[in-house]
């Protein structure tokens, strides 16, 4: 099924508009979904909307109602929502630019592809593309789209461009109250030293196609096992290494000095195999720093999760 964009209008740079369409750059499919079945007749439970001591109610009959805290709900008409206008539902305006890994990564929410709408509209998408990667500058604007005004970010994308949404400051949590409890100390030296030779040993050029989704597997696994023989099976998933318990660790220098003895081990045997002809092993990081050219076809929202210093 052809991909549906979730917004159309005009991309704006200053007195140069650009007709554009959006699209989500995730893929929702490829995931294991479920049904909540009735078990005792083995049919799909239905969640119908209801109203107390009325019961089941027509779509048609629902508004939304906003809670002025006081036990009642200011009611608020469809029409009445949709006429408040905002150039944004229509256009995004690049109103500024700042460096291309100046954004925190916490701030950052959803990714979506932007592509001209025809050919005409090329020359101009293809300019403000190269102009945005040349200067290595992230175009910051708004859109309104799904009944929420969205600030957004817009980088080069391979041959296209990538539009992320972003969270407004109120949206997220101080981190403070998080890390208050967490010492104010410097690391150890030598400690500090052995953990980054670990990191530096681990470190390689970010490929997302290194890592799989083990649980989503380990459920089609099941599902194909039950769907076979009946009944379903213990799935392991996995390579069957042992991994370390939780809880403290007692001597942390020779927990990290082992750890590069077994890193350095595992790194002479994936050379040794690719020398002899066999697959070499993928080491890819799990992130590195945000660059202003993004790999086509991939989300870099993975590796956001860090609280804005």
């Amino acid at each position: 099924m052809a991909p549906r964009a979730v917004w159309k209008g005009q991309l704006r740079l200053s007195l140069v508009s650009i007709p554009v369409e959006v699209y989500s750059a995730r893929d929702t499919g490829s995931k294991v979904s479920f049904r909540q079945i009735h078990a005792p007749s083995g049919k799909p439970v239905r969640h119908e909307k209801t109203v107390p001591g009325i019961g089941p109610v027509e779509a048609d009959d629902i508004v939304k109602g906003y809670d002025t805290g006081e036990g009642e709900y200011l009611l608020l008409d469809p029409d009445e929502i949709d006429a408040i206008r905002l150039e944004t539902k229509k256009t995004l305006d690049l109103v500024q630019f700042v460096g291309a890994t100046e954004i925190p990564p916490l701030y950052f929410d959803r990714p979506y592809y932007v592509v001209p709408t025809d050919e005409l509209a090329q020359d101009a998408y293809r300019v403000v593309r190269d102009a945005l990667r040349r200067s290595e500058k992230t175009g910051l604007g708004q859109l309104t789209m799904r009944g929420k005004e969205y600030l957004a970010a817009l980088r080069p994308c391979g041959d296209g461009l990538l539009l992320e949404t972003l969270h407004y400051p109120d949206e997220l949590r101080d981190a403070e109250p998080m890390f208050r409890d967490i010492a104010d100390e410097a690391a150890d030296e030598e400690l500090l030293d052995l953990a980054t030779s670990l990191i530096d040993r681990k470190t390689a050029p970010f490929d997302a196609s290194a890592y799989e989704d083990r649980y989503a597997e380990g459920l089609r696994a099941l599902i194909e096992t039950k769907r076979r023989s009946g009944k379903a099976e213990r799935v392991e998933i996995g390579e069957g290494e042992t991994r370390p318990e939780g809880g403290n660790v007692v001597d942390l220098m020779a927990a990290l000095k082992r750890s590069l003895g077994e890193d350095e081990a595992a790194q002479g045997k994936g050379k040794g195999r690719t020398s002899s002809g066999g697959r070499k092993a993928s080491g890819g990081a799990r992130g590195g720093s945000r660059s202003g050219d993004t790999e086509s076809g991939g989300s870099t929202s993975g590796s956001r999760r860090k609280k804005a210093s």
